[in-house]
Protein backbone atom coordinates (compact mmCIF):
# COMPACT_ATOMS: atom_id res chain seq x y z
CA UNK A 1 0.00 0.00 0.00
CA UNK A 2 1.37 3.30 -0.62
CA UNK A 3 1.92 5.77 1.89
CA UNK A 4 -0.38 8.55 2.30
CA UNK A 5 1.38 11.90 2.73
CA UNK A 6 -0.38 15.71 3.41
CA UNK A 7 1.64 18.78 1.67
CA UNK A 8 1.55 21.76 3.72
CA UNK A 9 0.71 24.98 1.45
CA UNK A 10 4.75 26.08 1.48
CA UNK A 11 5.14 22.58 -0.10
CA UNK A 12 2.97 23.52 -3.17
CA UNK A 13 4.21 27.12 -3.38
CA UNK A 14 7.68 25.68 -3.34
CA UNK A 15 6.89 22.94 -5.87
CA UNK A 16 5.03 24.98 -8.24
CA UNK A 17 7.55 27.82 -8.36
CA UNK A 18 10.79 25.87 -8.29
CA UNK A 19 10.96 23.05 -11.17
CA UNK A 20 14.31 22.07 -9.92
CA UNK A 21 13.67 21.88 -5.85
CA UNK A 22 13.18 19.32 -3.34
CA UNK A 23 9.10 20.13 -3.35
CA UNK A 24 8.81 19.62 -6.80
CA UNK A 25 10.33 15.97 -6.27
CA UNK A 26 7.86 15.39 -3.60
CA UNK A 27 5.53 16.05 -6.32
CA UNK A 28 6.87 13.80 -9.21
CA UNK A 29 6.64 10.97 -6.12
CA UNK A 30 2.67 11.55 -6.16
CA UNK A 31 2.40 11.57 -10.03
CA UNK A 32 4.72 8.87 -10.04
CA UNK A 33 2.17 6.72 -7.95
CA UNK A 34 5.24 6.17 -5.51
CA UNK A 35 2.61 7.87 -2.37
CA UNK A 36 -0.65 9.01 -1.83
CA UNK A 37 -1.29 12.56 -1.76
CA UNK A 38 -4.72 13.26 0.47
CA UNK A 39 -6.38 16.88 0.42
CA UNK A 40 -9.16 18.83 1.76
CA UNK A 41 -11.79 21.25 0.39
CA UNK A 42 -9.99 24.14 2.53
CA UNK A 43 -6.65 23.09 1.83
CA UNK A 44 -7.38 23.66 -1.67
CA UNK A 45 -8.97 26.64 -1.40
CA UNK A 46 -6.01 27.92 0.88
CA UNK A 47 -2.97 27.04 -2.03
CA UNK A 48 -5.23 28.04 -4.69
CA UNK A 49 -5.25 31.56 -3.06
CA UNK A 50 -1.61 31.81 -1.41
CA UNK A 51 -0.56 30.70 -4.78
CA UNK A 52 -2.26 33.38 -6.65
CA UNK A 53 -1.01 36.38 -4.60
CA UNK A 54 0.53 39.56 -6.33
CA UNK A 55 3.30 39.30 -3.63
CA UNK A 56 3.77 35.94 -4.43
CA UNK A 57 3.64 35.99 -8.09
CA UNK A 58 6.43 38.67 -7.79
CA UNK A 59 8.89 36.31 -5.59
CA UNK A 60 8.28 33.46 -7.70
CA UNK A 61 8.37 34.67 -11.34
CA UNK A 62 7.61 31.19 -12.89
CA UNK A 63 4.34 31.30 -11.24
CA UNK A 64 0.98 32.79 -12.91
CA UNK A 65 -2.04 32.50 -11.98
CA UNK A 66 -2.90 29.87 -15.07
CA UNK A 67 0.37 27.43 -14.23
CA UNK A 68 -0.89 27.40 -10.53
CA UNK A 69 -4.01 26.12 -11.54
CA UNK A 70 -2.82 23.97 -13.63
CA UNK A 71 -0.48 23.02 -11.24
CA UNK A 72 -3.19 22.64 -8.49
CA UNK A 73 -5.33 20.63 -10.59
CA UNK A 74 -3.19 17.70 -11.61
CA UNK A 75 -2.22 17.64 -7.71
CA UNK A 76 -6.05 17.71 -7.25
CA UNK A 77 -6.61 14.48 -10.35
CA UNK A 78 -4.09 12.16 -8.20
CA UNK A 79 -4.80 12.84 -4.46
CA UNK A 80 -7.77 11.86 -2.28
CA UNK A 81 -9.64 14.62 -1.49
CA UNK A 82 -11.99 14.96 1.81
CA UNK A 83 -14.52 17.43 1.32
CA UNK A 84 -14.81 17.56 5.28
CA UNK A 85 -11.99 17.18 8.21
CA UNK A 86 -13.02 16.80 11.32
CA UNK A 87 -11.19 18.91 13.80
CA UNK A 88 -9.66 16.52 16.48
CA UNK A 89 -6.36 18.52 16.90
CA UNK A 90 -5.74 22.16 18.04
CA UNK A 91 -2.78 23.35 17.35
CA UNK A 92 -2.09 26.82 20.13
CA UNK A 93 1.23 27.70 18.59
CA UNK A 94 -0.37 28.50 14.90
CA UNK A 95 -4.35 27.17 14.58
CA UNK A 96 -3.69 28.21 10.73
CA UNK A 97 -1.89 24.80 10.68
CA UNK A 98 -4.71 22.53 12.13
CA UNK A 99 -5.91 21.62 8.70
CA UNK A 100 -3.08 20.12 7.87
CA UNK A 101 -2.86 18.15 11.15
CA UNK A 102 -6.31 17.18 11.02
CA UNK A 103 -6.48 15.85 6.88
CA UNK A 104 -3.41 13.37 8.26
CA UNK A 105 -5.02 12.52 11.41
CA UNK A 106 -8.49 11.97 9.29
CA UNK A 107 -6.72 9.60 6.59
CA UNK A 108 -3.94 8.14 8.78
CA UNK A 109 -1.33 9.66 6.71
CA UNK A 110 1.97 8.57 7.06
CA UNK A 111 4.05 11.85 7.20
CA UNK A 112 3.03 15.45 6.93
CA UNK A 113 5.36 17.39 4.80
CA UNK A 114 6.57 21.19 5.52
CA UNK A 115 8.85 23.44 6.35
CA UNK A 116 7.11 25.30 9.06
CA UNK A 117 8.83 24.63 12.60
CA UNK A 118 5.20 24.89 14.07
CA UNK A 119 4.46 21.49 12.44
CA UNK A 120 7.83 19.90 12.40
CA UNK A 121 8.34 20.86 16.51
CA UNK A 122 5.68 18.77 17.20
CA UNK A 123 7.50 15.61 16.15
CA UNK A 124 10.02 16.94 19.48
CA UNK A 125 6.68 16.00 21.67
CA UNK A 126 6.59 12.67 23.33
CA UNK A 127 2.88 13.58 24.18
CA UNK A 128 2.36 13.81 20.38
CA UNK A 129 4.57 11.12 19.28
CA UNK A 130 2.55 8.87 21.16
CA UNK A 131 -0.61 10.10 20.51
CA UNK A 132 0.40 9.67 16.56
CA UNK A 133 2.61 7.25 16.47
CA UNK A 134 2.42 6.38 12.50
CA UNK A 135 2.43 10.23 11.81
CA UNK A 136 5.95 11.71 11.26
CA UNK A 137 6.36 15.69 9.92
CA UNK A 138 9.28 15.95 8.20
CA UNK A 139 10.78 18.53 5.43
CA UNK A 140 10.67 17.88 2.02
CA UNK A 141 14.18 16.86 1.43
CA UNK A 142 13.84 14.12 4.72
CA UNK A 143 10.62 12.90 3.05
CA UNK A 144 12.56 12.38 -0.36
CA UNK A 145 15.23 9.93 1.32
CA UNK A 146 12.56 8.07 3.84
CA UNK A 147 10.69 7.45 0.38
CA UNK A 148 14.28 6.82 -1.64
CA UNK A 149 15.01 4.36 1.70
CA UNK A 150 12.05 2.46 1.50
CA UNK A 151 12.24 1.72 -2.12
Amino acid sequence: MKPRVVFDCMVFLQGAGRPAGPARACFRLVEEGQVALCLSAAILTEVRDVLTRPKTLRKFPLLSPAWVETFVQVAESRAVVLPEVPKVFTLERDPKDECYLNLAIAVGAQYLVSRDLDLLDLMLQESFRQRYPDLTILDPAAFLQVIARQG
